[in-house]
C-alpha cells in the first residue's frame, strides 16, 4: 500500500501528537477516507518522514500521534538553485512542481524585462503563499523530505548582485558553453537564470553577465521557459547530481 505522506509546519519528534492542517485532514478523511488507527507517514522538512497513527478524527482536523523518525537520503548532493522569470497563470506553478520533483535545493522568483506579471507587495504575498503551497505538494508526493527554499520575488538586478553560488549560468541559445563544458565539481553550488516568455532581453543578459553569470546553451532549438530550466535541471542532475 502506498504511504499517505503528509506535510505538518510542527516539531515533531516520536511519542509526541501532531494536530494536522485543516486542508490536510480533510483530504485523509474525506478523501482517502482513513480513520483513527489508520497509518500516516508526516515530514516538516527537517530531512526525516515521521510514522504516524491517527489518534482522532474531526471535521475540522485530526491528530496524530508519531511512532518513530528515520532519515531520509534522497537529496541532490548538486545544489541547484533556479531563478526563474516569473511566467504567467500555471506556467509558474508547473515549473515549481517539476523542479521540485527533480531536486532543485531553492527557487528564486525573479522580474525582468519582459516578465508581463506585476506583482505589488498585497499580490506577491498571495502569489509566494500559493506557490509554497505547490512545492510542498510537490515533496509530498515525490518523498522529499526537505522542502526547496522559495525566495521572494526580486528584480533580475537585485537578484543578481545578491546570488553568491560559485557557478552561476543563464540559459541563451547564443551561448557557446555546453553542459559538458562545465565539468562541475562534486557537491556544487549552482545558480541557473532562466527567462520568461519571450526570454531573456539583451539588457537582461547584460546585467546577469555583470554579476558573473556565464550564457549555456541547451541545444539547437528555443524552449518555452516553462520547459528550458526543467530540462537543464534534468541534464545537470543526470551529468553532475543524481545519476553522477
Amino acid at each position: 500500500m502506498r504511504s499517505i505522506r503528509c506535510y505538518v509546519d510542527q516539531p515533531l519528534a516520536p511519542g509526541g501528537l501532531a494536530m494536522l492542517p485543516e486542508t490536510a485532514a480533510g483530504h485523509l478523511v474525506r478523501v482517502l477516507r482513513l480513520g483513527v488507527g489508520d497509518p500516516v507517514l508526516l515530514f516538516n522538512g527537517d530531512g526525516h518522514d515521521f510514522a504516524a497513527r491517527l489518534v482522532s478524527v474531526g471535521k475540522r482536523g485530526a491528530e496524530a500521534e508519531v511512532i518513530d523518525a528515520r532519515p531520509v537520503e534522497n537529496e541532490s548532493a548538486l545544489r541547484i538553485t533556479l531563478a526563474q522569470g516569473i511566467a504567467r497563470g500555471d506556467k509558474m506553478d508547473w515549473v515549481l512542481q517539476k523542479a521540485t520533483e527533480l531536486g532543485v535545493a531553492a527557487f528564486a522568483p525573479v522580474s525582468t524585462e519582459r516578465t508581463e506579471v506585476k506583482l505589488d507587495a498585497d499580490r506577491a504575498a498571495k502569489r509566494l503563499a500559493h506557490w509554497q503551497g505547490i512545492v510542498v505538494a510537490a515533496c509530498e508526493q515525490s518523498g522529499r523530505a526537505r522542502l526547496p527554499v522559495l525566495g521572494e520575488p526580486l528584480s533580475l538586478a537585485n537578484y543578481a548582485v545578491a546570488e553568491t553560488a560559485p557557478v552561476k549560468l543563464m540559459l541563451d541559445p547564443t551561448a557557446e558553453l555546453g553542459l559538458h563544458d562545465l565539468a562541475l565539481p562534486a557537491a556544487a553550488e549552482v545558480a541557473l537564470l532562466v527567462g520568461p516568455e519571450g526570454g531573456l532581453s539583451e539588457r537582461d543578459l547584460a546585467t546577469a553577465r555583470a554579476a558573473g553569470f556565464r550564457g549555456l546553451r541547451l541545444g539547437p532549438r528555443i524552449l518555452r521557459t516553462e520547459t528550458a530550466g526543467l530540462a537543464a535541471i534534468a541534464a545537470l542532475q543526470a551529468l553532475y547530481g543524481d545519476l553522477a
